[in-house]
């Protein structure tokens, strides 16, 4: 008995002392439950969502969140135009959200927005926030606005630079209102014009400048704009308070590397005609000159295009210049006849055939490169790339995937189907045959030389200079010969009208267009030229005697 009376002592003794450390570790557990409990409030979670969402320029997510008597104010496309309109008035290139209290009502929001001309711009974002949506009105479309104000901006553009020839000779200058090309620049200055596309009124209006301002649209002042522009200055208001000034800075004069004497040449040459003459160094790929639309009208190129199918039958070894090849007046290709330009008989060896430009030889040739082989070479020399500046087009080929017949390989081996390029694509192929293989991206700014990329092997560039010396010598592209010069190039007569089967339409200049790509001297080059005319008849014919003349007038540069 005495024991067990001890005993229960002792639970009594235990049981008085557990009691507190009980109650104390159920206070701990109460306190870290509420404590995650807790959380942020409704209307700071809100204006992390809305703000979080204008970063990513979500304006279909921050207009989901206003509450209905605002959306019954304004439509999501109002509610998106305030945004940009208010975002191009301020010249911002992005908006980021910073600290957020919560207010009486709503929250707050540090935001910062980066401009291009008025600097990082930092202000409070005042949130109504009201069930957890947004209180909108028209004074959130920037940080900083009270009530009633609205976002203005008075626009200080520069004086517009000048533009240069290689040599520093003017080629145009003056206000925006009013340039003066000089004579001899007036073929590639271009023209200046108020924009009337919507999208280039709201992008020239976005980098500061007011609307109604001209801009380059054509020529040296399109592919130019952005360097010549210079940065616009101004003063950003909000309601009638200055928010920030910023200075006017003009661009310093553009020289570039046309050589005017080179572009008289082809402006001369092409003679008024649809067309362009595209000029460029080989050994750099600077532009030496460009006339017509050389970089901005592609087209099929015809035979022309027969320098990527060489390329790509040689590098695949698909054939040697050597091999013998049937002597046809067509091809027939999944039952349908391809035939030579006006019903010609040719074939023998590959090197003939491309002498003589044999569409029986070369679109079986291509059957047998396949599309993903020929396409891969058309990309080596350029095919597919981001043309190279403003206002130019790029030179284009369809993915291997698209090219869903053997009929349709064997047309794009030719140079016809669905491949389009600009006289300058083909200037850039020439030139880079010319340099042993290696292409630069066409440039038309003086600068360091552009990083260059192997299109194919040199020995295989030797292999093809020689051909065209060949078409140029013999074949089809006589014409472009000069007396004491050897010149390399390469015709083509790019079908316009359906070259297909029973319903061919055929024949006739006004069906086809003309095309030369070449350079010289053939082993040591100095000047690669491409040439396009439209609806102008066979490349032979009309093409290669432009060339000839835009040649001679570069090497007569000594």
């Amino acid at each position: 008995m005495e024991g067990r009376g001890h005993s229960d002592e002792r639970r009594r003794r235990l049981t008085r002392r557990g009691a507190p450390a009980l109650g104390g570790a159920f206070l701990v557990i109460l306190l870290i439950v509420l404590i995650a409990s807790s959380g942020p409030s409704p209307a700071i979670g809100v204006a992390r969502r809305f703000t979080h969402a204008w970063e990513r320029s979500d304006y279909r997510a921050m207009y989901a969140m206003l509450t209905p008597a605002a959306r019954r104010g304004i439509d999501a496309a109002g509610f998106t135009e305030a945004y940009r309109t208010a975002a191009d008035t301020a010249t911002a290139t992005g908006v980021a959200a910073g600290k957020v209290s919560e207010t009486h009502g709503g929250a707050r929001v540090q935001m910062a927005v980066r401009t291009r001309i008025f600097g990082t711009i930092k202000a409070r974002l005042e949130l109504p926030v009201s069930h957890s949506r947004v209180a909108w009105s028209r004074d959130l479309v920037f940080p900083g606005l009270r009530h009633g104000e609205a976002l203005t901006r008075r626009s200080d553009p520069p004086p517009r630079a000048a533009i240069q020839a290689a040599d520093g000779a003017p080629i145009v200058s003056g206000p925006a209102q009013s340039r003066t090309p000089s004579a001899a620049g007036r073929g590639i200055a271009g023209q200046m014009g108020v924009p009337q596309n919507p999208a280039d009124i709201e992008a020239l209006y976005a980098r500061g400048f007011p609307q109604g301002r001209p801009v380059g649209q054509g020529g040296l002042e399109r592919i130019l704009e952005q360097r010549v522009a210079g940065r616009p200055g101004g003063t950003l208001l909000e309601g009638r308070r200055v928010v920030r000034r910023a200075a006017s800075h003009p661009a310093q004069a553009v020289r570039t590397t046309i050589d005017l004497h080179i572009e008289a040449a082809a402006v001369s040459a092409l003679g008024g005609r649809l067309g362009g003459v595209a000029a460029l160094d080989p050994h750099t790929g600077q532009v030496r000159a460009l006339a017509g639309i050389a970089f901005s009208g592609p087209q099929p190129p015809g035979s022309t295009f027969k320098l990527v199918t060489l390329a790509a039958v040689l590098t695949g070894h698909v054939a040697k210049p050597t091999d013998t090849f049937p002597v046809a007046t067509h091809a027939l290709i999944d039952g349908v006849p391809l035939d030579n330009a006006n019903g010609e008989s040719c074939g023998g060896t590959l090197e003939n055939a491309f002498v003589q430009s044999c569409n029986s030889v070369f679109a079986p040739l291509g059957v047998r490169v396949g599309a993903k082989r020929l396409v891969d070479m058309a990309e080596r020399f350029g095919f597919n790339d981001p043309a190279p500046f403003p206002g130019a087009k790029p030179s284009t080929i369809p993915h291997p995937d698209g090219i869903t017949s053997n009929l349709d390989l064997g047309s794009t081996a030719i140079g016809q189907g669905k491949v389009l390029a600009t006289p300058l694509e083909m200037a850039s192929i020439a030139q880079a045959i010319a340099a042993g293989g290696v292409q630069y991206r066409p440039t038309i700014v003086a600068g360091p030389r552009p990083f260059p990329r192997r299109a194919i092997d040199r020995r295989i560039a030797r292999t093809m200079r020689r051909l065209m010396v060949e078409v140029v010598r013999r074949g089809t592209g006589t014409s472009a010969a000069l007396p004491t010069v050897e010149v390399a190039g390469k015709t083509g007569t790019a079908e316009l009208g359906n070259t297909r089967g029973p319903n061919a339409t055929s024949g006739g200049a006004a069906n086809t267009d003309a095309w030369f790509a070449s350079f010289a001297p053939a082993k040591h080059a100095r000047i690669a030229v491409g040439v396009m005319l439209i609806r102008a008849g066979a490349g032979g014919q009309t093409a290669a005697p432009v060339a000839r003349q835009v040649l001679s007038a570069a090497l007569s540069r000594g």
